[in-house]
Parts: structure tokens; sequence; C-alpha cells
């Protein structure tokens, strides 16, 4: 149930090692997968990479944010050393050359992957049903559905497997099982966060967004992924703020329509 910030906090006192939670979180994502089906592939060999390579940073006190943190990729994100089907049998066993803007800075920012996350075929449903190879059941209720079309990476953070999730969103599919699962859900403004790598749905409205246990959670990681790119013309061009200074301003006068 650890936040980022509090796994943080733990890593940089040395009261625990990356590998110990990622080992943790490792186990964890076994024991529950038979039953949730969070994730098509399961990588637990890179994330103990990363992990060692994480706890190197730690002791040469060069870790950031995001250093050592277990994460979920929805199975949309191109990557080079796992596969990426998008949920469909068409791409079984497709490995990219060349990872997607947001796989590249999470692995320079230090974090372990524990795997690609389910998701309905290609992004194309509100379910999770409909994935090509199983559906995801809801962890609080597994008769119950984790929405989509990312409830993969958003049943794994409600689910203990990974802390944060990187899911993508069209027309809800981070915003609807974010909800679903009872975690915080994020769709940034379109531009914000860089496209290439993903697999697209409709590029027009196409964002790639955190799932967290807390809102200063979805600051941090989206701080990590934010940004222009080369790759991606229609990324912004915008310096990335401290978002997590933007949640200690006052609410005084803020309107919020429902």
């Amino acid at each position: 149930d650890l936040t980022i910030a509090e796994a943080r906090s733990l890593l940089d006192s040395r009261s625990i090692s990356a590998v110990e939670l990622t080992d943790a979180h490792i186990t964890r994502t076994e024991a529950l997968e038979p039953m949730l089906r969070c994730h098509i592939e399961l990588t637990p060999d890179v994330a103990r990479a990363q992990a060692k390579a994480a706890d190197i940073a730690i002791a040469n006190n060069t870790a950031g944010p995001l250093t050592g943190i277990p994460s979920s990729i929805k199975d949309v994100l191109v990557t080079v050393d796992s596969h990426t089907t998008a949920g469909s049998q068409i791409l079984k066993g497709y490995r990219s050359a060349y990872d997607a803007t947001v796989v590249r800075k999470l692995r320079d920012a230090g974090a372990t992957f524990i795997g690609k996350g389910n998701t309905d075929e290609f992004a194309m449903g509100s379910s999770t049903e409909n994935s090509s190879f199983f559906p995801t059941h809801n962890p609080w209720n597994i008769e119950r559905v984790p929405g989509g079309s990312s409830g993969g990476p958003a049943a794994a953070v409600a689910a203990g497997e990974a802390i944060f999730g990187l899911g993508s969103d069209t027309g809800g599919s981070i915003r609807q099982p974010a909800g679903f699962c009872g975690v915080v859900g994020l769709k940034p403004t379109y531009g914000r966060v860089s496209r290439f790598g993903l697999i697209a749905f409709a590029s027009s409205l196409d964002q790639i967004g955190p799932f967290t246990r807390t809102v200063e959670d979805a600051a941090i990681v989206l701080e990590a992924i934010a940004g222009h790119d080369t790759q991606d013309s229609t990324s912004s061009p915008l310096p990335v703020p401290s978002f997590r200074d933007d949640l200690r301003q006052d609410l005084k006068g803020v309107r919020i329509g429902v």
C-alpha cells in the first residue's frame, strides 16, 4: 500500500532496498495474477536488473523520485525488452526496436517495470473484457470489471502489484478505470506528454498518463514523463513546471463544475 513518496523515503533512508521493494511486488503479482490477470506479460528479470541499478544510484546519492519504484505499463507502449501486443493476437510476439518516449523517461528515472498491463484490444473498449488474451478482474470484487481500456495497470495499482502505472486515454480510458478501481487517474492536457511509441487509437485525442494512489504521486509521475519531444510534432514546447508545488496552492475562489 505504499505511495511513491512513502517508498522514496524508505529507499533513501536505506530502510529497504530497491531489490527488496521490487521482489515484494513481484511476489505479490505472481500470487494475484492467476485471479486478477492484470498483465499480459510479466517482466521479473527486467525489474530485478533495474532494481539492482537503482540501488547503485541510491548508494551514490543520484536517485530521483522514481528510482527503484515498481510500475505497470499498459501494453500499448512499445518496449525493447518485452513484447508489445496492444491486447491483440495480431501482435503476439512483437518486440519493438525502440522504447516509447515515456518508457525511456521512466528508464532514465530509474523506475522498475513489473509487466505490461492488459488492455482492450487496440484500446477499443471500456471494461478490459475485450483483450484478445483474457479479461482483467477488478481487485475489489473479481466479479466486476476494472473499467478500460487501461484496466490492467489500473487494477495492478489498486491490487498492490505496482506502486504506479501508465495508461492511455482517448475518451476516458485512464479516468474511467481509475474510478472503477479506486485509484487516481490523470489524462494530461493534449501535447503535455509525448505520444511517440504509443500504439494509437485516435492520434488527435490520445494522451498518456499515470495511475497512482495519491494526487501527489500523480504529480511526481507527470513531472517525469511530461515535456517536449522532437519525435512528436504535437508535443507542447512549454517548460514542465513542478506540479507538486501547485498542490500546495490555496483553492479559495476556484470553481469546480460537475
